[in-house]
């Protein structure tokens, strides 16, 4: 039987919690502006010359989680505590205080994704190392999140963390339902880590032609434009997100619980690349294994969240993709057009974007999408829409050539 998802738990730049950050959603909101948070900028760069600064979109507050004790608090990053609010929102909502910690597992997607902590405690311990704090020799793994996150809950059943670049968020997803279909454990949760990007990375991004430049330093807010002509890169977003995945057949002793919907199919496909360019041939196989598993095809599908960071081979990549699998007809929308690019946490963030908006029955709008790449797909627009789609895909891709899709279908 297929798996379902009964929780949801969003931390982002435009709101906190599934409930704020789906009417800012529909609502059209964002967030970008010349980034402020300690390391993101280079000191030498000149304090009031906005072209040479990084645009993003960061979050206002993170709240303290009370699951965690004050100590912990202080020496987690940025990625653990907003993955602790995430997890916090889902678990409450599922209702898994009445399930076997031994039954209950989490996968965490992500990989070096605490660089600009690194970067800050290398700055401020630099000549005086003999200060560090001991803990620096946890915090510096990527375990480090799912450790606290697991004594914090009492999760008992399994952990660990799944890197895929761009895909890792809804890599953790679909190996979250591997875990459930495999038997190893009865509700699995999969959270997109907040990739913390220091100023060398956005340099990294911005030098490699990926990461937006300084065209729209001055307006920040019509910087993230995927799928538009005028596109110039993705632009970095922090966020995170929990989704609970659950197996059917236990769930149905616990009938209160709300359900969101069901996987349908779930799908990976790799390339043979070490480099960041895309494959329309590895985005096709993609979509046509999560549909084939599914048992449907482009014509069954309401709706598809893409990936859509607004690069400039990778966006015309994406839409020969879709409309190679018949995928025209069903609506599109660019949530990263509102929230930036989470990276790491992109599509576990999307998902639950894709959930929220099935479950309230809106379309969000596009944002920046003055002269769209190409008309002849069924874009929403600059408002948001009311709809009745049920089956869903959300496609998650990353550097090294991994492509991932999720079919869903509201429950």
């Amino acid at each position: 039987m297929d798996p379902v998802i009964t929780g949801i738990g969003v931390v982002s730049s435009i709101g906190n919690g599934k409930v704020d950050f789906m009417n800012a959603l529909v609502n059209g909101h964002s967030n970008f502006s010349i980034m402020s948070r300690s390391g993101r900028q280079f000191e030498s760069n000149r304090d009031n010359d906005s072209q040479t600064k990084f645009i993003g979109a960061e979050i206002e507050e993170i709240s303290a989680s009370k699951n965690v004790n004050r100590s912990t608090l202080r020496t987690s990053s940025l990625s653990t505590q907003a993955a602790l609010q995430a997890l916090d929102e889902a678990w409450l909502e599922s209702g898994l205080e009445d399930v076997c910690p031994k039954r209950i597992g989490l996968i965490v997607g992500g990989s070096n994704f605490q660089q600009r902590e690194i970067y800050n405690i290398q700055r401020r311990f630099s000549g005086k190392h003999e200060f560090l704090r001991p803990t620096y020799a946890m915090n510096f793994m990527d375990s480090d999140l799912w450790g606290v996150c697991t004594q914090a809950y009492g999760i008992e059943g399994l952990a660990f963390s799944v890197g895929g670049a761009s895909a890792s968020g809804q890599l953790a997803v679909l190996q979250a339902i591997e875990a459930l279909k495999g038997g190893i454990v009865d509700v699995c949760i999969a959270i997109g880590a907040l990739m913390d990007l220091s100023a060398w990375e956005c340099q990294a991004f911005r030098s490699l032609g990926a990461m937006g430049t300084s065209v729209y330093a001055d307006t920040p807010g019509i910087a993230a434009r995927p799928f538009d002509k005028n596109r110039d890169g993705f632009i970095y977003g922090e966020s995170c997100a929990a989704i609970v995945i659950e197996n059917s057949e236990t769930l149905e002793q616990r009938s209160s619980v709300k359900k969101y919907a069901s996987v349908l199919g779930s799908a990976m496909k790799v390339d043979a690349n070490r480099d960041p360019n895309p494959s329309v041939e590895g985005e096709i196989e993609v979509i046509k294994q999560v549909l084939t598993q599914a048992g449907l095809t482009g014509e069954n599908i309401d709706y598809v969240n893409p990936h859509g960071t607004g690069s400039g081979i990778g966006d015309s990549t994406e839409l020969d993709a879709l409309a190679a699998c018949n995928l025209r007809s069903a609506n599109l929308n660019t949530t990263k057009s509102l929230i930036g690019h989470g990276l790491t946490a992109a599509g576990t963030v999307e998902l639950a974007a894709v959930l929220l908006q099935l479950d309230s029955g809106k379309l969000h709008p596009c944002l920046n999408m003055d002269d769209p790449l190409e008309n002849n797909f069924n874009w929403v627009g600059d408002k948001q829409i009311e709809t009745s789609a049920k089956k869903a895909i959300n496609l998650s891709y990353g550097f090294c050539g991994i492509n991932t899709a999720v079919c869903v279908e509201k429950y």
